[in-house]
């Protein structure tokens, strides 16, 4: 079945401006505590799978969803796919460096790449950024990347965004000090035919 031209996904790139703080740095080297229904260890392959009701944390970070694969690499970096009960929402939750920001987000799946410092939100994805307790920006799309290292969001549109029509949304305010400091700069904002009908299905 062919999908019609307006469930034809759009992705946004949005790069925030210079000096906005990047996800916690710490996180990286903390141990991942995780509790779980039940748990199948397999030692040679260095993975692990958690199921039912899976909290996991690891410094700032939180993670909640039905189920948690995780491995880990010969290099020590730690590996995670997080995925969610019939028709609910995986949940990602981590604080900013340096600032009282959280950036939290729900997919139907989220991976997460401890190398790479990059979280993947896929299906119905959500991601939303708190100042304190301040909700200020908020993108859905169908698959959501979040690159820690670069503090850049990429949102792809389809027929799982929750937004209408398949295409992305997003609402980004401005920051709290920008009149005081200099003239407001809008973030760099790009859209960009995607060829696919469903974004990323990793």
């Amino acid at each position: 079945m062919k999908h019609t031209a307006t469930a034809l996904p759009l992705c946004l790139a949005l790069m925030l401006s210079a000096g906005v703080a990047t996800a916690e740095k710490a996180d990286k080297n903390k141990p991942m505590n995780i509790e779980a229904d039940a748990l199948r260890y397999d030692d040679l392959k260095q993975s692990s799978v958690f199921t039912g009701r899976v909290v996991l944390t690891k410094g700032t970070i939180v993670i909640r969803g039905a189920r948690v694969d995780v491995r880990q690499d010969p290099e020590g970096y730690q590996f995670g796919v997080v995925t969610a009960d019939p028709g609910k929402l995986a949940f990602f939750r981590q604080k900013r460096e340096g600032v009282d920001e959280f950036i939290e987000g729900e997919g139907e799946s989220i991976e997460y790449d401890g190398k790479a410092d990059r979280v993947k939100f896929i299906k119905h994805a959500q991601l939303r950024r708190f100042r304190g307790a301040i909700m200020n920006d908020e993108m859905v799309g169908s698959l959501i990347t979040y690159d820690n290292s670069t503090d850049v969001f990429t949102v792809d549109g389809g027929p799982t965004s929750p937004a209408v029509g398949g295409r992305v949304r997003a609402v980004i305010s401005p920051r709290p000090d920008a009149s005081a400091a200099a003239p407001a700069v809008a973030p760099s904002v790009q859209l960009r035919s995607n060829t696919s009908l469903d974004g990323d299905k990793k």
